[in-house]
């Protein structure tokens, strides 16, 4: 599955994963959205919830995640071409965030993905270049398996309101 990253480079370069994952030749960068092509982009402000039933589209068409700082985040236009979808909830590993609901680094949200997609060897090699990277996947190993079984949006958010529940 071809992993893609619309690269705003307006974070730490030294703490960004998605310029890491470039340089291992593991997602491409793109600085517009006209370059950044469509299929499935992780959004999180998503109307629709990632689930298996979107793998197709992402094996054919891509899976696309913006890279810019939390701060700015709420502010950035996703106008990015494709089948938006947020994901569901998830803990973050990375250093900064470590512990925090929904405060994923790039790298965290393509490896859920491809977890959730059932590509847990994907998913293994993508987070494999950072010292945080098993974490994440022990971190989130039920709420992953549990995603990756369902069938549909619908499912994944029933099964992440669980997890809401005991926040």
């Amino acid at each position: 599955m071809d992993l893609h990253v619309r690269y705003e480079g307006d974070d730490d370069p030294e703490k960004c994963t998605a310029r890491k994952l470039a340089r291992f030749d593991l997602a491409a960068l793109h600085r517009s959205d006209r370059a950044t092509p469509g299929g499935v982009v992780l959004n999180p402000h998503a109307e629709r919830a990632l689930s298996p039933a979107d793998t197709q589209t992402a094996r054919e068409r891509g899976l696309v995640a913006l890279d810019c700082s939390w701060e700015s985040a709420g502010e950035k236009q996703f106008s990015l071409s494709g089948d938006h979808r947020a994901l569901p909830y998830l803990v973050a590993a990375n250093p900064v965030n470590f512990g925090r609901p929904m405060r994923l680094t790039t790298v965290e949200a393509l490896a859920a993905a491809l977890a959730i997609f059932g590509d847990r060897d994907g998913a293994e090699r993508v987070l494999a270049k950072f010292t945080w990277g098993e974490t994440f996947l022990e971190l989130n190993e039920e709420p992953l398996r549990r995603y990756a079984d369902c069938a549909d949006s619908g499912e994944v958010v029933a099964i992440q309101q669980e997890y809401l529940d005991r926040e």
